[in-house]
C-alpha cells in the first residue's frame, strides 16, 4: 500500500520552543519537574534555560511526506523511541522533517494491517542533529477499507 513511498520524506519546517507551550505539555502529561516549568529553576540549570521533558517533540510541526495521506481516524499507535543528541532547550529554533523509512504488512487476528515507520528528526539551523523520533503507525484492515474507498 505505502511501499513506493519508502525514503520519501518532507521538507524541513521551522519550530520554536516556548516556554508556554513546554509549560502546557508538561501540565497535560503531569510532569511538574521545575526544569520544564520555573523560569528560575531553568536559569540556574547547567543549560541557563529550562529543558523539555523527552516526549515533547511529539508537539512539533514535522511538514507532510508527498503521497502519504492518512486518515484522521482508525489508526493505531505501535511504539515509539526518541534519541537525543543534545537537550532541547526552551528558546531553541528546531528545523524538523519526516521520512517514511519503512511499511510492512501482516496478518494478524483482526486480519491484515500495515505497519508505517516514521523517522522524525529535528536539527539546528547548521543542520547539527539534535533528536530523531521513531514511530511506527497501525493500519489495520478496516481502515485500510476506507482509504481504498
Amino acid at each position: 500500500m505505502f511501499k513506493h513511498l519508502i525514503g520519501s520524506a518532507s521538507e524541513k519546517v521551522k519550530n520554536s520552543i516556548e516556554l508556554g507551550a513546554v509549560r502546557k505539555f508538561a501540565e497535560a502529561i503531569g510532569d511538574p519537574n521545575p526544569l520544564f516549568i520555573d523560569e528560575e529553576t531553568g536559569l540556574r540549570s547547567r543549560y541557563e534555560r529550562n529543558l523539555t521533558p523527552p516526549t515533547f517533540p511529539v508537539t512539533l510541526n514535522y511538514g507532510t511526506i508527498g503521497g502519504l495521506k492518512l486518515p484522521s481516524k482508525g489508526l493505531i499507535h505501535g511504539e515509539q523511541s526518541f534519541h537525543y543528541e543534545k537537550p532541547l532547550l526552551v528558546g531553541d529554533t528546531v528545523y524538523c522533517s519526516s521520512k517514511l523509512v519503512n511499511y510492512r504488512e501482516r496478518t494478524g487476528s483482526g486480519g491484515s494491517m500495515g505497519m508505517l515507520t516514521i523517522e522524525r528528526m529535528g536539527e539546528t539551523k547548521d543542520g547539527e542533529l539534535l533528536f530523531t523520533m521513531k514511530q511506527v503507525v497501525i493500519i489495520t484492515e478496516a481502515v485500510r477499507k476506507v482509504m481504498s474507498v
